[in-house]
Parts: C-alpha cells; sequence; structure tokens
C-alpha cells in the first residue's frame, strides 16, 4: 500500500497539468502531501481487514462506515464534488461514476485476496459502495488483479496478457505515445490503462513512479494506481517508504502497519 501512497504524493504536486511532462523532477518538494487517494486508500484498507471472511452485505456497510469515517475525519483532501456529497450524507448511495477513484483506492484488495476471484470481489465490492458504473467498477478489479498478479510472481507479459483478455484495455501504446496528447480526465477508462502501461514500460519501482508522472494529466491518482503495482513487482526502496512514513499522520500510518502485518501472517 505504500506503493499507492508514495504514488499520491509524488503526484501531488503535478496534478492538472501543472508538471513539464518529463521524468526528471524531485522526488519530493513542499507540495509531496497526501490527498483523498491515500485518505480512501487506507478507508478501503481498514474495512477490508475488519470483514476478512464476510460476507457481500457485511463488506459493503463496513466500508461505507469506513469511507464516511475518514472523509469526515479529512474533508480538505482533495474529493470530488459528489463524492464528498457521499460522505456527508446520512443516506449514502451508489451514484453511476466511473470516476478513477474506484481504481485509486483498491490496492489493498489486491493483497487482502487469497485467489484472483477473491480480489476480484473485494475489488468490486469497494467500488461498488459509489462507482457503481460498469467502468469503475472495471477499473478497480483491473488494477487489483495486476496488484495479485505481480505479488504472485507473474511476468509483466502475462500481467498485460491478462488485462487486455479480462478488461478490454487497450495496452499497445508506448508512453510515448500517450504522453503528448493526455490531458486531466477523471474516468477509469483513461487512467487506469495509462497507469498499468506505465508500470508496464518502468524498470523499477521508481522508474515507474517517474514514467507515471512523466503523462501528466491527473497524476497523482494516475501515479497511486501504477505505484501500487509497481511494489508488488518491485518491492521499495526503504529510503522511500521513511519518506512517506514522514508524511503521513499518525491515524493514517497505524492502518498501514496494520495492513502489512495481516499481510505476513
Amino acid at each position: 500500500m505504500f506503493g499507492a501512497i508514495l504514488g499520491d504524493m509524488i503526484g501531488a504536486p503535478y496534478e492538472f497539468d501543472r508538471g513539464d511532462k518529463t521524468k526528471d523532477f524531485p522526488l519530493f518538494t513542499k507540495g509531496s502531501e497526501f490527498t483523498d487517494d491515500t485518505v480512501m486508500t487506507v478507508a478501503v484498507a481498514e474495512a477490508l481487514m475488519d470483514t476478512l471472511g464476510g460476507t457481500d452485505d457485511e463488506i459493503r456497510a463496513v466500508m461505507i462506515r469506513s469511507m464516511q469515517k475518514w472523509g469526515r475525519r479529512y474533508p480538505a483532501a482533495g474529493y470530488g464534488a459528489r463524492f464528498i456529497g457521499w460522505v456527508r450524507s446520512d443516506d449514502p448511495t451508489p451514484y453511476n461514476s466511473c470516476g478513477n477513484g474506484s481504481a485509486m483506492r483498491v490496492s489493498a484488495a489486491g493483497w487482502l485476496g487469497d485467489t484472483l476471484g477473491e480480489v476480484r470481489r473485494l475489488a468490486r465490492l469497494s467500488a461498488e459502495v459509489t462507482h457503481n458504473h460498469p467502468e469503475g467498477i472495471k477499473g478497480a478489479e483491473a488494477a487489483a488483479s495486476a496488484i495479485f498478479l505481480a505479488r504472485t510472481g507473474k511476468s509483466k507479459a502475462q500481467i498485460e496478457d491478462y488485462i487486455t483478455s479480462e478488461f478490454g484495455y487497450d495496452l499497445s501504446r508506448t508512453c510515448d505515445e500517450i504522453r503528448p496528447a493526455y490531458r486531466h480526465v477523471e474516468i477509469c477508462q483513461q487512467t487506469v490503462p495509462e497507469a498499468i502501461t506505465a508500470f508496464l514500460e518502468g524498470e523499477s519501482f521508481e522508474d515507474v513512479i517517474r514514467t507515471a508522472v512523466s503523462l501528466g494529466g491527473d497524476c497523482d491518482t494516475l501515479t497511486c494506481i501504477a505505484g501500487s503495482i509497481a511494489e508488488a513487482y518491485y518491492g521499495i526502496p526503504d529510503e522511500l517508504i521513511r519518506a512517506a512514513e514522514k508524511r503521513l499522520t499518525l491515524d493514517l500510518l497505524a492502518v498501514e502497519q496494520r495492513l502489512y502485518k495481516t499481510i505476513s501472517r
């Protein structure tokens, strides 16, 4: 999950096409802070850990409570208008979104599921409490599937083949082909394939992060997704984990540490 959080932090200063679409930039600046991507990643992780072995209805109910709790605790983290309305609602219902929020918060599902089928189920449940549009669910399932495949030793070619065949995403374009015309979009259809492509092209965890940021657009979310897959494939250098820890509040960090303990068991 640190991969997602680092992607969020490192990408945040360059969101809304504020970067130069280059891989040559400082990894951390004054603007390298966590956003809604991190907060909701933690919320989903907590809900899934609290409901291990639970039914679909149990997981959905706890997911809603967790996401509302964390969203209200960090109300200025940068949520979209519809989502913040959902967070504040006394009767939260899904709103048919295909936004990329479903994919950026899903990384824990890729680690907590023991099978690919279970991973996809957890990803779907985490998405559909808000992002119940088919593309919103697909984006979450694709990102979580890539994480599971990466952490279970599959090659990049195998990951690419699965994502292409199961989800129909076009992964044939190179980052050099994507970069010039790519702009800020917040839907899964134009974020998840680009994030997976950045992972496929990257040659290390840091290189995946730099490649994702270089695409521009909604690059905190795009890099959050790419970083979550890169962590499962490459691991993360200790110095980057320490840099992330310094930028997290204690309550967010506690859930992060709990997840790694749960995974190790």
